[in-house]
């Protein structure tokens, strides 16, 4: 990948939307880039699971938005579905747990911090809405560009 963030917001300036500087990385893949997916979860990560299971990729990054309660919605096993269908990463807007497993993977995983704990009781998910933190709007379908430096959105393809 032939990007660094602060050179696209250099360079597209006027195109650019910029993410808070909340989130960090935990996964094994520190720059990604790609095409969003939007999710809304409340608690329970089971239709997040799901998607990442059974949906190639093709090199998207999943955003998700999470109620603010205190539980991790992506450890190991979402990080390994990830990886086995080939999506670039995730940003969560929420918590992670399994992060010495998460690391392992060649998957972009970036979110507020960790929680030890899950929610087990399995509630419904929405997926394909724009979201709406961090300062940010989320659109499905935009493009995401992520690195050390930062998170930058962009309506079209920069790089």
């Amino acid at each position: 990948m032939s990007f660094n963030t602060a050179d696209l917001c250099d360079e597209f300036f006027d195109k650019v939307r910029v993410l808070d500087p909340t989130f960090k990385s935990y996964g094994g893949k520190e720059k990604i880039c790609g095409t969003i997916v939007t999710m809304r979860l409340d608690k329970n990560n089971h239709d997040l699971a799901m998607m990442l299971k059974n949906e190639e990729g093709k090199n998207r990054v999943a955003v998700i938005d999470v109620s603010q309660e205190y539980y991790a919605v992506v450890g190991e096993n979402l990080m390994r579905f990830a990886f086995d269908n080939n999506w670039a990463g995730m940003i969560v807007n929420g918590y992670v747990r399994d992060i010495n497993q998460t690391q392992k993977y060649p998957v972009g995983l970036f979110a507020i911090g960790t929680c030890p704990r899950k929610y087990i009781p399995q509630t419904q998910g929405q997926r394909g809405v724009e979201l709406s933190f961090e300062g940010v709007v989320f659109k499905e379908g935009d493009y995401v560009y992520a690195d050390k430096d930062g998170i930058v959105l962009a309506q079209e393809k920069l790089k």
